[in-house]
């Protein structure tokens, strides 16, 4: 099984848009981790939801894949990520979504498939 991770993040309104892809850029550092399944993290913002009201307000997504449960506690444990999220997260952020989930393997690729991102 392979977990799929995905957070969706919300700043405050006085955080300014430097910041958001300071954050951005920050989260991209953690694909090396190898806990982080095939370099698989990506993430992106600003939503183009239309509606945009549908976004809830959030302005950025990341979504990595991870080998199992254990790499996933093993990324979120990390002090590569304990970094990024203390210094350009939790003291700008409004609100913070967390869904985590396993699909099998022979199913992980489908995502890809259907965005066009087969390697």
């Amino acid at each position: 099984m392979t977990v799929i991770h995905i957070v969706l993040f919300k700043f405050r309104a006085d955080v300014d848009e430097t910041h958001r892809l300071t954050f951005i850029n920050e989260l991209k550092t953690l694909k090396t981790l190898s806990c982080v399944k095939d370099q698989r993290l990506v993430v992106g913002g600003p939503s183009i939801t239309d509606p945009i009201a549908r976004s809830k307000g959030y302005q950025i997504c990341l979504l990595s894949f991870h080998p199992s449960p254990a790499a996933l506690a093993e990324y979120q444990a990390s002090s590569e990520h304990h970094r990024v999220t203390s210094q350009y997260l939790w003291p700008y952020a409004e609100d913070v979504t967390r869904f985590d989930f396993e699909v099998d393997e022979k199913d992980e690729d489908s995502f890809e498939k259907s965005f066009g991102l087969v390697r």
